[in-house]
Order: structure tokens, then sequence, then C-alpha cells
């Protein structure tokens, strides 16, 4: 009986740890990730916001530049304190897998009624990319929705 025991243990410990390398495998880490919001018919310093998460590092750009669909993003940093990286530092979790198979950069239509888009750019590997989503859900797959919260989360308490 107690062999028994014993060998469920083990077999419920090694399932345990096989199906925590699948899920935790699905989680890639990222390089960098750059996130923001731009919106075009706006004034002044909160129209746009752009940061990059790095690893120990946040940073926010002080160019305030309207983001292309054509280019990347392109920034001036400047960091940012231990705390806000801190507070910040979890969306890398929210990262869709999903982005890096759209065969598009702009999901949706970021802006175009003057609600505004999300400018997200990320690293893995060495393999960058970057996306305009609609901030406007019903024009963008329900499987970004959850990250795009999470982002305008970060944004509002960054200000």
């Amino acid at each position: 009986m107690k062999q028994n025991t014993l060998l469920l243990l083990l077999a419920t410990l090694l399932l345990s740890i096989s199906s925590c390398k699948k899920e935790c495998n699905k989680k890639t880490s990222l390089d960098y990730l750059v996130f923001g919001h731009f919106y075009g018919e706006c004034l002044g310093e909160n129209c746009i916001e752009i940061f990059k998460l790095e690893p120990n590092l946040l940073q926010e750009d002080t160019l305030d530049n309207y983001p292309e669909s054509t280019n990347f993003y392109n920034a001036s940093y400047v960091s940012l304190s231990a705390q806000k990286y801190s507070d910040t530092k979890d969306l890398v979790l929210s990262f869709p897998a999903d982005l890096w198979s759209e065969t598009d950069t702009v999901i949706g239509m970021p802006d175009a009624g003057d609600w505004g888009g999300i400018y997200i750019e990320a690293s893995q590997n060495g393999k960058k990319r970057f996306w305009l989503l609609d901030q406007a859900k019903g024009n963008v797959p329900a499987k970004y929705h959850n990250f795009i919260d999470q982002v305008n989360a970060k944004i509002l308490m960054l200000k």
C-alpha cells in the first residue's frame, strides 16, 4: 500500500513537471517590448506615449512621434525609475504569441475614428517585429483584447 502511494505521488510529480514545462514554453521570453498608444486628433503630452521595457529597465520615448505603419518607431529614450520598471515588468507575460503569426503589421483600423491606436514592437532571439493595433476592440480579434487592456492600464499607471 505504501509503495503504491509513493508511486502515485511520483507519477503526479512527474506529470506536474512535464505539464509545467509545456506551459512555461508557451510564454516565450522577449529581448525587449516597446508599447504605447497614439491619438492623431489630440493635443498635449498624453497623445503619444511610447515605452521600452527591457530586462531590468523601463524607458520612455521623448520624441512623441506618430507611429508609421511601414517602419519601426524612431525613438529617443530616457530611463525611468526602478519602481516604474517593477510596476510594468509583468506586461511581457501578457504578450500574445499569436502576434508573431500575423502577416499584417496593422490590425484593425488604428486611430481611424479618433479612438487611437496601440504601438507594439518586440524582439525575440534577435527577431524584431512591430504592430499597430486598433483601440476599438470590435476591430481586432478577441485574442488581443486582454493585452490591449493591459497596455492601456500600464500607460495610465505610468502617467
